[in-house]
């Protein structure tokens, strides 16, 4: 706000420095990469046919081909592509296969900026999807359902869930919240933690995990009060607040969900983002388009022509949505002009390429956003084969202040971008 800002000179400067935010959108099942990837190189290029709801937008955005997931690979693991998918996107590590209670993964690329920034803001992050999280269960060829339904993990064992209810995460943004004591500054687990660690010796691992696992969410809700508490009164918004069902057309549902995630960088609230459109592997169907064919079972198309057609129908959908997104970002303007994309990054794109042949390499990637001028947006990247997702993860981390020497199987910073 103006009225807190020096004056002068110094008003500039200081309406100039808006924190940088970083969002990680996630679309399932793969793309046709013939429609979806773009002709010609770096500035001089034409968007392919499923792109063109994206002309607007040409400088703001880079296109991105080549890069890959080599943990997503079946490897000794054999079948679980979906899982895989899904649980390598943001970690760039192998999840072992298993869907007992004994998950194993790696952090998030947006947990350790969280882990990094989320003391500046209210919330550390924000997860979101249309997805129930689910943290148990078989789901692909033996794979744990905790990981073909949560893109962020804060710890190797630890998926952070992902909110589905439009008017819990405005509550969560917005809402006045419960009254705290501030006099209070020990943790409640001060008072248990001895005998905690008792009963934790005598326990077996999966029960261990599961105390842990309860411990540390006290303790993350604890945090979160105080954190309340540090900065005061929720932020003011002009958002009507949405009702209390989730919205029947999945467009509005996307759309709802992207506004409030926009919210929250406008006013604030956080600085990093998770939206996890649809789990791979997801069989929703289309009818608002004209596709009432499961997307999962279109998605194995043997390159039938009819189904094709379908399954770029889906596509351009998708990226119509990152269009709407685009559209109310740079609505979003700040003291000095300069637009919510602007002061962002974002990751558009998905753990398979073509999903017919279960392609973990030549990842469909479009990161969009100016990044405080640290991204030059406007062309199309081709890089070199075999290229790690992970160097895009490392760079994204750079960008946020977070000066890691590598993550996951990185092997460097990715160059051009």
């Amino acid at each position: 706000m103006e009225a807190f800002l020096p004056s002068g000179a110094r008003a500039a400067e200081a309406a100039a420095r808006q924190p940088l935010k970083a969002a990680f959108l996630y679309t399932p099942n793969g793309v046709i990469v013939p429609a979806w990837k773009p002709t010609g190189k770096g500035r001089d290029f034409e968007f392919g046919r499923s792109m063109e709801c994206l002309k607007p937008f040409r400088e703001d955005l880079q296109i991105l081909s080549n890069l890959e997931q080599e943990a997503g690979r079946a490897g000794k693991d054999g079948g679980g592509d979906h899982a895989r998918a899904v649980g390598t996107w943001l970690t760039g590590e192998r999840i072992r296969k298993t869907s007992g209670a004994d998950i194993e993964s790696s952090i998030s690329v947006d947990q350790v900026m969280a882990n990094h920034l989320g003391s500046q803001t209210r919330l550390p992050s924000l997860e979101l999807s249309t997805d129930a999280s689910r943290k148990s269960g078989a789901c692909d060829a033996g794979y744990s359902c905790a990981y073909q339904f949560n893109l962020s993990w804060s710890g190797p064992k630890t998926p952070v869930s992902a909110e589905i209810h439009p008017r819990l995460v405005f509550e969560r943004l917005f809402g006045k919240g419960p009254e705290v004591t501030r006099a209070r500054t020990s943790s409640i687990l001060d008072f248990v933690m001895e005998d905690a660690k008792a009963l934790h010796g005598k326990l077996g691992r999966n029960d261990q995990q599961k105390l842990d696992e309860y411990l540390t969410g006290v303790r993350s809700i604890e945090e979160q009060i105080q954190a309340a508490e540090k900065f005061g009164a929720a932020p003011k918004t002009t958002m009507a607040q949405p009702g209390e069902s989730i919205p029947g057309d999945y467009q509005a549902y996307i759309r709802v969900m992207m506004d409030l995630m926009v919210a929250a960088f406008e006013t604030g609230s956080t600085r990093i983002a998770t939206f996890c459109l649809a789990h791979d592997g997801s069989n929703r169907t289309f009818s608002q388009i004209g596709v009432k064919d499961g997307h999962h079972g279109l998605s194995h198309h043997r390159m039938d022509q009819g189904k094709i057609a379908k399954l770029e129908k889906i596509d351009r959908f998708y990226l119509d949505q990152l269009s709407y997104l685009l559209t109310r970002m740079k609505e979003k303007k700040a003291l000095d002009g300069r637009s919510v994309l602007d002061s962002s990054m974002l990751l558009w794109g998905g753990g398979l390429a073509d999903a017919n042949r279960h392609q973990h390499d030549d990842l469909p990637t479009i990161v969009a956003g100016q990044a405080n001028g640290l991204l030059t947006p406007g062309k199309f990247l081709d890089h070199s084969d075999d290229t790690p997702m992970a160097n895009l993860h490392l760079s994204m981390l750079h960008a946020m202040g977070v000066k890691a020497g590598r993550f996951a199987d990185s092997t460097g910073l990715l160059k051009g971008i």
